[in-house]
């Protein structure tokens, strides 16, 4: 089941349920030092998406408003989901809140192809995030 809410429609557990994710993915499995909530999460124009099974969070991300452009991240996936294709459908529901604008995202080096998937170019020289080699990409309006 896919949900969507802004961050003040989110009940204090699936806020707690949807960092629990990051953290298990970004944290402990990447050991990166992961900052949770980082004040972007809250501005009243952020989406979060987020698949439930079972009940649980098993997928999420987030759509940023950047004015002219939209940001998507935060794409997790609880270990025990991959392979289901819950993130593919948080990006193409995502990409849907978009509405026609450009979308800028930090991929993963080795997730490039993915993204490439969904439309997404490398813009620029990869780089380094908590540890981890990212490539700046982007998707124009269709």
């Amino acid at each position: 089941m896919l949900r969507t809410a802004r961050f003040a429609d989110l009940t204090p557990f699936e806020v707690y349920a949807l960092c629990r994710l990051r953290v298990d993915v970004f944290v402990v499995e990447q050991e990166c030092p992961y900052s949770e909530l980082d004040g972007r999460d809250v501005e009243p124009a952020t989406v979060h998406l987020w698949a439930e099974v079972d009940g649980e969070v098993a997928a999420t991300i987030r759509v940023l408003d950047d004015g002219p452009t939209r940001a998507i991240g935060r794409v997790a996936t609880a270990p025990a989901a991959r392979g289901q294709g819950l993130a593919a459908q948080l990006i193409e529901a995502g990409i849907a809140l978009c509405e026609g604008a450009p979308i800028t995202l930090g991929a993963q080096a080795h997730l490039e192809g993915w993204y490439e998937r969904f439309g997404f170019r490398r813009s620029g020289p990869g780089y380094d995030e908590d540890g981890i080699p990212h490539v700046p990409m982007r998707r124009e309006p269709a």
